[in-house]
């Protein structure tokens, strides 16, 4: 059968992509099209260009310790962490190959800043088109192309499903990062989707024994940080018991960022499908894995795919 893939935001949880896209073509099924935001512009990208077997050997050894070497940190600039070296790194899969020269149709999604509206790249320099999808707002910086500025597309659209009304698929799949069934149920996940995500992530791991890259990203920050310490400039001063506490020990900013993101995104993509949802639905939990989580690929891929193996044996797809 012919599908048009959708394949949503939501950081880290993205490799999940790789893996209901494993589960389709492991059936039998051909994919006829591809749009996606954010890090579903990346993936979505990737395979349109035919370099996902490589991209997933490389992104399925990523430790920690590659992550941060990957970081481009920035101070004073309108994001934390250039993506120069990540970029580099992409090129080797997708190489200089245009939007319209791909094999199969493929659409990504980025917001202009200064008309304040979502981008649909249909054509241009691949690797432009991801970069500015990608630029999650005040943690990747943000890339300017012509006159336009522009960050992650999933601040307007979190699963673009309106771009491939035209591709020439049979039936449309599409692929949240959320966790959530569409439509006016309250922001509460079905029972289904809450049982099928508390299976998937009894099978999952949890390494608690050291900081996640985030916390050494932080302390990375601190030390950065010209001619002061930067945890004892955010520091509260001391003061006698109180109601509330002002600055909470176990919140860092890149993780609050990151949870900001995917509430607001959660919502906009339940009001945005109410009317217009793909016909087979992929769900992701939300709280599978942190928005910077790229370390933990391999087992994103593997809730992509058991994910998508429950769904699709219910659609009979």
């Amino acid at each position: 059968m012919k599908v048009n893939l959708v394949l949503g935001a939501g950081g880290a949880r993205g490799f999940a992509h790789v893996g209901v896209i494993q589960e389709l073509q492991a059936r039998g099924h051909q994919i006829a099209g591809v749009a996606g935001t954010s890090m579903g512009a990346l993936v979505g990208g990737v395979f349109a260009a035919g370099g996902l077997d490589g991209f997933t050997d490389w992104v399925r050894t990523l430790t920690r310790s590659d992550i941060v070497r990957l970081t481009d940190l920035t101070l004073g600039a309108p994001g934390l962490i250039r993506l120069q070296r990540v970029m580099r790194e992409l090129h080797r899969f997708v190489g200089d190959v245009r939007i319209e020269d791909l094999p199969i149709p493929f659409t990504a999604v980025a917001t202009d800043m200064d008309a304040e509206r979502e981008v649909w790249f249909r054509k241009g320099p691949l690797v432009a088109a991801i970069r500015a999808s990608i630029a999650i707002p005040a943690v990747f910086t943000p890339v300017r192309i012509g006159e336009r500025l522009l960050v992650d597309g999933g601040l307007l659209n979190p699963l673009p499903v309106a771009p491939m009304m035209d591709m020439p698929g049979e039936v449309s799949v599409g692929v949240s990062l959320f966790g959530r069934r569409p439509g006016l149920h309250l922001g509460l996940p079905s029972k289904e989707s809450s049982d099928e995500a508390s299976a998937d992530h009894a099978e999952i791991a949890v390494d608690a024994g050291e900081p996640s890259w985030t916390e050494r990203l932080g302390h990375s920050l601190a030390g950065s940080w010209p001619g002061r310490n930067l945890s004892k400039l955010l520091s509260p001063p001391e003061a006698p018991p109180k109601e509330f506490e002002d600055l909470p020990s176990d919140v860092n900013l890149v993780d609050l960022l990151g949870r900001t993101l995917d509430v607001m995104q959660a919502r906009i993509e339940i009001a945005r499908t109410v009317l217009n949802a793909p016909e087979v639905m992929v769900w992701v939990p939300m709280d599978a894995c942190a928005i910077l989580d790229f370390h933990r690929a391999d087992e994103m891929i593997e809730l992509g795919r058991r994910s998508a193996l429950k769904v699709f044996d219910r659609m009979g797809l």
